[in-house]
């Protein structure tokens, strides 16, 4: 199970652009909204606002001359009251859940309209190079999301939401394809401006701090309590109860030799969502979220993490065991192809006619380096004879590696189809092969990014807004 941890620590891990998992950076904006469409009048007096401002540089808006609630303009958008108000009630919101109650001071109606802007700033560059969203990943989000409500489709929960308030389902929707598209574009610009070389990394790992990028598995047990609601809806006393079932399962998770099982059943009671998780097994480190590994590396054997507040849920850790190993081996398989593409030029059947007759000649005795020379759509391995090199678990796609590991060192596949086309492979030979010194640099390269990676996005984002015309009203 991957889990995505948050823990808000400080007034701006509240409404402030945060920095998630690995190379995936994010707008924390639960501060910001999805506003609705405005309306013709509102929209009016924005237009004429605007129209007034650049004919008469003298003029500055104000909150008396302003007839539509204008609070801030960033370049040809218009930030609302209404939006900066329900920003700061959901900032507010979140802090409480935290345990960092807020007031609403002049400092935090100033640094969440900050985050406005910043959002409205990037929403606009996402839409000039034309950034789209992964339609399949929202809608599994918003699966999610239904089957936190009990409900079991996306028809479900779009008639629930739009039977509350109109338009719902299409803001929650929107909201979430402005999220996805503004962390999209952070990953490109963040990523640009990081710059690692090996020389870096040799440094590091000469460093006191390279010592933790060891091989050590841990064995976790990780159960999460989600919400018996979308979180941005939860009453308090819906958030006090998740909280109240975390730290009841907490405290039978301490226990030495626990039953897990038996833990989350005695803790699940009356509560209406079923708690999910349990014992995950032996894993490294470096294959689960920053935040998740940070917290498993500092626990000790058979200790808890405090309960962790999530979007989601609230997750509860335990570290059950732990392995230590000086060498990480994995298994590697010497693999050619022969490839024939399926595309506007060749239609499926006769891709597979061809690689029919391909197949048909190897087992006549043809040399199967010579053939995938000659015929092979692949021009990256073709001039090797089709040789791919030596590969690893999750180097290829799913049909392909499936085929490879059933096949026999020095036996070529029957014919097989990917979404590249049809396919026969050779398995050249097979090893194992000691990856302990890539595994130790891989996890340098993270550990340098997620040390500059902070400012550079805090330079980016300044250079962002100085480049922009922005307005705040008095």
């Amino acid at each position: 199970m991957r889990v995505f941890s948050l823990r808000p620590t400080s007034l701006a891990v509240l409404f402030s652009i945060g920095m998630s998992t690995g190379f995936m950076l994010s707008l924390n904006a639960q501060a910001a909204t999805v506003r609705p469409a405005a309306n013709a009048s509102v929209q009016a007096g924005a237009d004429n606002n605007r129209q007034n401002s650049s004919q008469n540089g003298t003029t500055r808006l104000t909150l008396a001359n302003s007839t539509d609630g204008l609070i801030a303009l960033v370049n040809d958008n218009a930030i609302l009251k209404s939006d900066l108000i329900a920003a700061i009630s959901q900032t507010q919101a979140r802090a409480q859940a935290a345990g960092e109650p807020l007031a609403n001071s002049a400092q935090l109606q100033s640094e969440v309209l900050n985050a406005l802007i910043l959002r409205e700033l990037q929403l606009s560059l996402v839409n000039r190079v034309g950034l789209k969203p992964d339609e399949t990943a929202i809608n599994q989000r918003l699966a999610q999301i239904a089957q936190a409500e009990g409900l079991t489709s996306l028809t479900d929960l779009q008639q629930r939401l739009d039977a509350n308030q109109a338009g719902s389902y299409a803001t929650l929707r929107a909201q979430l394809m402005e999220d996805a598209a503004i962390q999209s574009l952070q990953q490109r610009q963040i990523s640009s401006r990081v710059r690692i070389s090996e020389q870096d990394i040799d440094a590091f790992l000469a460093s006191p701090e390279a010592k933790r990028l060891n091989q050590s598995e841990y064995q976790t047990i990780h159960v999460r309590v989600p919400y018996i609601d979308d979180y941005n809806r939860l009453s308090q006393s819906q958030r006090d109860e998740a909280l109240k079932v975390a730290q009841a399962l907490r405290t039978r998770l301490q226990a030495p030799n626990v039953d897990v099982a038996a833990a989350i059943a005695a803790v699940q009671g009356s509560y209406p969502i079923e708690l999910q998780g349990g014992d995950m097994g032996f894993h490294k480190a470096a294959a689960l979220p920053t935040e998740l590994s940070s917290e498993i590396t500092k626990l000790a054997v058979g200790a808890v993490s405090m309960p962790q507040v999530t979007p989601e849920g609230i997750d509860i850790i335990k570290l059950a065991n732990k392995k230590s190993g000086d060498t990480m081996l994995i298994p590697q398989w010497n693999t050619s192809h022969i490839l024939v593409k399926v595309d506007e030029l060749q239609t499926d059947a006769l891709a597979q006619q061809k690689i029919d007759d391909l197949y048909e000649q190897l087992r006549q005795g043809a040399d199967f380096a010579g053939l995938a020379a000659t015929y092979s759509d692949d021009p990256g391995s073709a001039g090797r004879g089709g040789n791919l090199d030596w590969v690893s678990e999750e180097d290829m796609i799913g049909p392909f590696e499936a085929v490879m590991k059933n096949t026999a060192v020095g036996e070529y596949s029957a014919p097989f189809k990917t979404q590249f086309g049809w396919h026969i492979l050779k398995v050249e030979g097979q090893r194992q092969q000691d990856v302990s010194d890539l595994y130790r640099r891989n996890m340098a390269r993270q550990a340098l990014f997620q040390r500059l990676a902070p400012q550079a996005k805090e330079d980016w984002l300044q250079e962002l807004r100085a480049g922009a015309y922005i307005q705040v009203l008095e």
